[in-house]
């Protein structure tokens, strides 16, 4: 049996800091999405995400990964119910609007509440309802998960691609015959 030496010692977790980790994982493309509920006393609240994964289909469950600072996450976690709303490459304005701290997240924004009672952005590429089912430690964040109780794809089908973030900023799918040609750049550097 042959042993592997790799090229570069791993770095031990005292050795990584924050720079780098974010450097290294901005590499990572993911989705965008806005987690809302609706708070106890009838309010709206919203955070964008990139953070968001399917976790099982049985039973059906899903996660988010809020930072601990969040201010928008304790909103959440005492509705007890949310919808993350899955974002379209167009709305790159709506992500921005939901990734800062403070301020009304929803002016100008259209949305209808979902059978839980958590607004549904329109124009989202897909909705998926959820109680909160727990959450886990993971850090300066938690894992959030949910148990899905319903999700829609779009009301009138979209053939818009998804909004990407990439290496710290917001992308599309590149244009032309193949898919997998990578994405194009779209924006600059985001909160979410």
């Amino acid at each position: 049996m042959t042993t592997l030496t790799p090229r570069t010692a791993p770095l031990r977790a005292a050795q990584v800091d924050d720079a780098a980790m974010r450097e290294v994982l901005s590499s990572f493309c993911t989705g965008v999405a806005v987690i809302t509920a609706t708070q106890p006393d009838g309010r709206p609240a919203g955070m964008a995400v990139q953070s968001f994964s399917s976790v099982s289909l049985d039973p059906p469950l899903v996660c988010f990964c809020p930072a601990h600072t969040s201010t928008t996450w304790p909103k959440i976690r005492v509705a007890g119910r949310f919808a993350v709303n899955l974002l379209a490459a167009d709305q790159q304005r709506l992500c921005r609007q939901f990734a800062v701290t403070g301020g009304d997240k929803f002016a100008g924004v259209d949305w209808h509440p979902g059978t839980n009672g958590a607004p549904l952005l329109d124009g989202a590429l897909a909705t998926i309802e959820c109680e909160l089912a727990g959450t886990l430690p993971g850090g300066d964040h938690l894992i959030a998960l949910g148990r899905v109780t319903a999700l829609a794809a779009a009301d009138r089908p979209r053939t818009a691609d998804p909004l990407l973030y990439f290496r710290r900023t917001y992308g599309r799918l590149g244009s032309g015959s193949s898919r997998s040609a990578g994405i194009a750049s779209a924006g600059s550097r985001s909160e979410a």
